[in-house]
């Protein structure tokens, strides 16, 4: 097999832990000797132990003299583990071969020049743009300090995404929803705005995968506006769930959310509620990589317009609502056409009855 072949060998490997990792990347290692694979890893919960780790342990003995394939730049720096260059060092490898460099100042070519030193030959850049986007959020937080955020939509053919009563259960089939679960299970959060929160009172876990791990559930609530006694607020204690609040939310509100097991997370006011780049740098400060956004129309706008979206998610069914209906999103206060945010589409798929599209910004 090729280097490109084991590099995506280890790149399936690190979505395994997408949702699951975070403040740490996602990384997948695969080790190989004469032509066969004698160990393989990811990044387990909670960011240890690092792939690397795990793929050295399950080799053993038969890691010395071979190569080891890694999503991403192995770590150079000592924290709550050794660093992963030092490990490989020690294992005796002769080859490693990575994905794509790591931005954290801590390692930033550190971990290669390690390997190097000691002799070991490196291969950079294997399958790179496939390795960036498995770590997207990773290296987003990292560079720009800003999670990675997927804007999921769900309409009507024209575009509406429930009826003017505020109906919207269901737009989109069975299939669809349990696409939407297993997208939520690869995140490290959940978010809605409060207006979603108030109509819809959601409990936003991933249900019908079975025990699986839960993202945090997080909801922009400028005045504490959603109920402690809500869905989310009954089940704190069990699923973490993050309300953002801004400096005017009542200290009775604030307390009652305490209360519940809730973490309050205070960011800065902005025009129409909370300042959403805000949130999103508090939320990247507290270690957040990926966000799925199942907001509402205020919400999305609010996103769209401050270029915060790196991915929207559209289901799209083959309903109509007409134009009583409610819109996907809200006022984008567009002058001209040119002015329009535009995205291109990435990929396209059929979710049972409903269609999947995929869409990143130009």
């Amino acid at each position: 097999m090729t280097d490109v072949a084991h590099m995506a060998h280890a790149l399936a490997l690190a979505a395994r832990g997408l949702g699951r990792t975070w403040p740490n990347p996602a990384v997948g290692c695969v080790i190989v000797k004469a032509g066969r694979v004698v160990g393989r890893g990811w990044t387990q919960p909670g960011g240890r132990p690092h792939a690397e780790t795990v793929a050295l342990a399950q080799a053993g003995a038969a890691a010395l003299g071979a190569t080891a394939y890694v999503t991403l730049e192995p770590c150079a720096h000592h924290g709550r583990t050794p660093p992963c260059a030092e490990a490989l060092i020690s294992a005796g490898v002769a080859r490693v071969v990575t994905g794509t460099g790591d931005p954290d100042p801590r390692v930033a070519g550190q971990g290669h020049a390690l390997l190097r030193a000691a002799g070991i030959a490196v291969t950079e850049g294997v399958l790179e743009a496939e390795a960036q986007a498995a770590n997207a959020g990773f290296l987003k937080r990292v560079t720009r300090g800003l999670p990675f955020l997927t804007l999921k939509l769900a309409t009507t053919l024209d575009g509406r995404i429930a009826t003017a009563a505020g109906e919207s259960r269901w737009i989109t089939g069975a299939a669809a929803r349990r696409v939407v679960h297993a997208m939520r299970m690869r995140h490290d959060a959940v978010l809605v705005g409060v207006g979603t929160a108030l109509a819809d009172d959601p409990d936003l876990s991933v249900r019908e995968m079975g025990a699986v791990h839960q993202p945090v559930r997080i909801v922009l609530d400028s005045r504490l506006r959603h109920l402690p006694d809500s869905r989310l607020g009954r089940t704190a204690r069990h699923v973490p769930v993050w309300m953002c609040h801004g400096p005017e939310a009542p200290a009775a509100a604030r307390a009652a959310w305490q209360a519940t097991g809730a973490r309050l997370i205070a960011c800065a006011a902005g025009p129409d509620g909370l300042d959403a780049i805000d949130a999103l740098r508090r939320l990247a400060d507290e270690g957040l990589t990926r966000i799925f956004c199942e907001g509402g129309a205020r919400l999305a706008a609010g996103l769209i317009r401050a270029g915060l979206c790196d991915e929207l998610v559209s289901f799209t069914a083959g309903k109509l609502i007409g134009e009583e209906g409610r819109a996907a999103t809200g006022p984008l206060h567009l002058a001209h056409l040119a002015e329009a945010p535009a995205f291109r589409l990435a990929s396209v798929e059929v979710a049972g009855v409903d269609v999947l599209s995929r869409w990143r910004p130009l």
